[in-house]
């Protein structure tokens, strides 16, 4: 076999596009090391997400198939750490949270908070440190999905800090730890915005990979004082399959595009509902309809829900689906989604990012 030439192990690298990620690795800035020693060849990769087992036993699989006409013997090694998003802002970072993921909707009724639980559930499954903030002033729903008892309260640091409530592993933040269930906010816009800015900056996050921000539905000033007071990294549009939900997504698209905040994604939800009697699969209310919506804006379906009793009954129990119950199918459709949520996160920045990547090479 012909001498071996670290080159070539690059080059091959930076020429094969995977599938899933859909990037190639070396323009990731994912390939960390090249060994060579005679004829073996040994690389490490390391992702920039948080990474499930099965993803990276599988990327090892496909990137030693892609090497192995180069040597007798190819080793990879997959690790991954999660890397602050690329965001192009000129607002400081949230001390202790890399990257900010606002999950909004365009109207109500849409799952959406049933939903931003369980992704925040997934990815910390997944083996991520996860925060949750509920941006919903008005209409707080995360401490009761949360399953946290009505009359707590975050501890206070200081005379202005808060430490975030924990629940299910998640920190969690929520305007409802520091009023009652019954007490409504009757407050305008400005207060609102003002108690939103409050626990943003004064909840002391600790190392969080990914903080997951429940926004409520509609476009107004929660949005855009998220927007101009926090380092956003991206934006999840939950909606359902049909046309008055995919008229009122495609609002929350535009709003996020002019307030220069990606949309990672589309989350489609209660896309099909099983009958739990005859197994049938009916699509209540139609479909398709994401789909149409991630095309028409350049983005992508991250995953597609079912409409379950039984994620509706675990939610309103405080034990959302992921956490209850984290082998049956609907927390791996959850499981599925956030994983693609997270790698979307990280390929966004890839093209943008430019550059080539500092790779160590030897021949030993």
């Amino acid at each position: 076999m012909a001498h071996l030439d670290e080159n070539q192990v690059i080059e091959i690298l930076n020429n094969w596009i995977d599938p899933e990620l859909g990037v190639d690795l070396v323009s990731a800035k994912a390939v960390q090391a090249v060994r060579i020693e005679d004829d073996a060849v040994a690389v490490d990769i390391s992702l920039g997400f948080v990474a499930s087992e099965a993803l990276a036993n599988r990327l090892k699989q496909e990137v030693e198939a892609v090497l192995q006409p180069l040597a007798a013997s190819v080793s990879v090694n997959v690790s991954w750490s999660v890397q602050p998003s690329n965001t192009n802002t000129n607002l400081p970072s949230l001390t202790g949270v890399k990257n900010v993921i606002a999950v909004a909707s365009g109207k109500g009724g849409v799952g959406k908070s049933t939903t931003a639980v369980n992704l925040a559930l997934a990815l910390n499954h997944l083996g991520a440190k996860v925060g949750i903030l509920d941006a919903d002033i008005y209409g707080p729903s995360q401490p009761m999905m949360l399953g946290i008892p009505e009359g707590t309260h975050p501890d206070v640091v200081g005379e202005n800090s808060f430490v975030p409530v924990a629940a299910h592993g998640l920190q969690s933040m929520s305007i409802g730890y520091l009023t009652t269930k019954n007490t409504p906010m009757v407050w305008r816009g400005p207060m609102a915005s003002g108690a939103l800015q409050q626990m943003l900056m004064q909840t002391l996050w600790k190392d969080v990979d990914y903080l997951i921000v429940d926004m409520p539905p509609g476009t107004g000033d929660i949005q855009l004082t998220l927007a101009q007071k926090a380092p956003v990294d991206g934006a999840v549009i939950v909606t359902t399959p049909q046309d008055i939900a995919l008229l009122d997504a495609r609002k929350g698209i535009e709003m996020f595009r002019k307030v220069n905040i990606p949309v990672i994604g589309v989350v489609e939800n209660m896309a099909v509902h099983i009958c739990k009697n005859c197994g049938q699969e009916e699509t209540i209310f139609g479909e398709g309809g994401g789909e149409k919506v991630a095309l028409q804006y350049d983005t992508t379906v991250l995953g597609q829900l079912p409409l379950s009793l039984a994620i509706r009954q675990m939610s309103d129990a405080g034990q959302p689906t992921v956490a209850s119950d984290p082998d049956g199918p609907e927390a791996q459709l959850f499981l599925s989604t956030a994983q693609k949520l997270a790698v979307a996160l990280w390929a966004k920045d890839i093209q943008s990012a430019g550059g080539f990547p500092s790779i160590s090479i030897s021949d030993d």
